[in-house]
């Protein structure tokens, strides 16, 4: 039964946007959630959160942006995926925009509130999959005054304006990149690091969110990264850092996925 709905609402909201996606979109899967919004009409209660981004805006995402239940968030390896969500307007037709979808980056976690129950308040307790969207958002697919609705998604490529950027965050011997604007799968899996000095490739591990980390004294050296995303492609940027680089600076490459 549950395939059937699936393939039934598939269906259905590729046949609404048919002539918006391609061929190869049509074949996707879509699955049923439900989504929530927070941070205000402005968006500006949604900037930081537990992907580590920080402005939203200079980080590459702006208000199109949601934090995910944990059924979704695999423990920060969500973060910076893409997800094109439309409001199942055959449930609540009186709610849902007609016609209007958005795709949107995972960079928040929407915690569980086990004081509440699942489908009364704890929207995203476990193993619900929830989508607690930017409000500028949820309103383009939804009112304002629906608080909460059935929607379907389904992951989608980001694409991203400019290269990969690396904020190094840290101190000596903990060197703390963030590493954001990821177009492609937009999931980071793994990430190596390279001194100009020590000329060797080291993997680093992810601290938290789109966080990762170093042990190496990597201090006036140049850096250069190689980053995977989810799907299996790979990236590299050469000396993206220069080897005067300083804990707090943002440094922007020319390489994108």
């Amino acid at each position: 039964m549950e395939k059937a709905y699936l393939f039934t609402n598939a269906l259905l909201v590729v046949g609404l946007f048919s002539s918006k996606f391609h061929v190869a979109d049509a074949a996707a899967v879509w699955f049923p959630a439900h989504a929530t919004f927070y941070g205000g009409s402005d968006a500006s209660g949604t900037m930081g959160g537990a992907c580590g981004y920080g402005n939203l805006y200079t980080d590459g995402y702006g208000t199109k942006t949601a934090a995910l239940s944990t059924a979704l968030f695999n423990n920060g390896g969500a973060c910076g995926g893409c997800y094109q969500i439309v409001c199942d307007a055959k449930k609540v037709p009186q709610w849902c925009l007609k016609g209007k979808y958005i795709t949107i980056t995972a960079t928040n976690f929407c915690p569980p509130n086990y004081a509440l129950p699942s489908d009364n308040g704890g929207w995203c307790n476990p193993p619900r999959p929830h989508f607690d969207m930017s409000q500028p958002a949820f309103e383009t697919i939804a009112k304002y005054k629906a608080g909460i609705v059935p929607i379907l998604y389904r992951k989608v490529t980001c694409r991203r304006s400019g290269g990969l950027r690396f904020t190094i965050n840290g101190r000596n011997y903990f060197e703390l990149v963030l590493i954001s604007n990821v177009g492609g799968a937009g999931e980071i899996s793994k990430v190596w690091i390279k001194g100009s000095k020590t000329n060797k490739w080291e993997t680093m591990s992810r601290n938290w969110g789109a966080n990762w980390q170093s042990l190496s004294y990597l201090n006036g050296q140049s850096l250069s990264f190689r980053v995977q995303v989810s799907n299996g492609k790979i990236r590299t940027a050469l000396n993206v850092v220069p080897s005067n680089w300083q804990f707090g600076q943002s440094f922007k490459s020319n390489v994108q996925f």
